[in-house]
């Protein structure tokens, strides 16, 4: 099922896009609200992993390249 969504524009607005009878007016709004959604969506995960990522504690700047050389030494 979907919802009818309308979209008023000025007189003369809707003269111009006469003018461009072959463009699919109709597709080219659901696609722009589904892209703009979709960047939408992308940005709120984008801010809810920056706001998860404050929680982790810093590790010193050597602990990687630390654990990284113990793993090869233990083979």
């Amino acid at each position: 099922m979907s919802n009818i969504v309308c979209v008023r524009v000025s007189r003369d607005l809707s003269e111009k896009m006469r003018k461009f009878h072959y463009i699919n007016w109709s597709d080219l709004k659901r696609r722009f609200i589904k892209e703009t959604v979709s960047r939408l969506e992308a940005e709120e995960l984008i801010k809810k992993i920056e706001n998860d990522l404050r929680d982790v504690p810093t590790l010193p700047s050597d602990t990687v390249s630390r654990l990284i050389r113990a793993d090869r030494d233990s083979h």
